[in-house]
């Protein structure tokens, strides 16, 4: 190989490696499966697939549980535990680990769903949203459960 070549090759990779990081960075994990039971799984990208304890949730990802039950621990230390025959849709996470601001919004389009806030709320009470088909809850407590039926009012 000769010098050009080789300096054209790194220079491609250079270029490459530039355009990449921006798109890695956007797929972050926001949380992780803690717990699952029964069947769960995630649409993403607009396939669906299943969850096991261990794997990676990510924004705009939707769990699903059909005759299971799903546990999440998020990057601000929230838990979300989702019923049989739930829906829920993570619309919106961001969090700075060291100003421990952020927002996190989220949609239960059915079933059941238990949270326990983290640091997002404690920073920033106002920051935590979750939709239902009937009501907006804006999060101020630390702990709660909330139910859909899927039917809009």
């Amino acid at each position: 190989m000769d010098i050009m070549t080789a300096k054209f090759a790194v220079c491609c990779f250079c270029v490459a490696m530039a355009l990449a990081t921006p798109c890695a960075a956007a797929e972050a994990a926001i949380g992780q499966i803690k717990t699952e039971t029964g069947t769960v799984s995630v649409e993403r990208g607009g396939a669906a697939k299943p969850l096991t304890i261990g794997d990676h949730v990510f924004e705009a990802d939707t769990i699903v549980t059909a005759d299971g039950t799903v546990g999440i621990t998020f990057a601000d230390n929230s838990m979300m535990s989702l019923g049989p025959n739930s829906r829920l849709s993570l619309d919106q996470f961001k969090f700075d680990t060291t100003t421990q601001n952020g927002i996190f919004n989220s949609s239960l389009k059915k079933g059941t769903l238990a949270v326990k806030s983290g640091q997002i709320v404690r920073q920033t009470p106002e920051a935590m949203r979750i939709r239902t088909p009937a009501a907006l809850l804006g999060v101020r407590g630390t702990e709660f459960a909330v139910s859909a039926d899927g039917k809009s009012q």
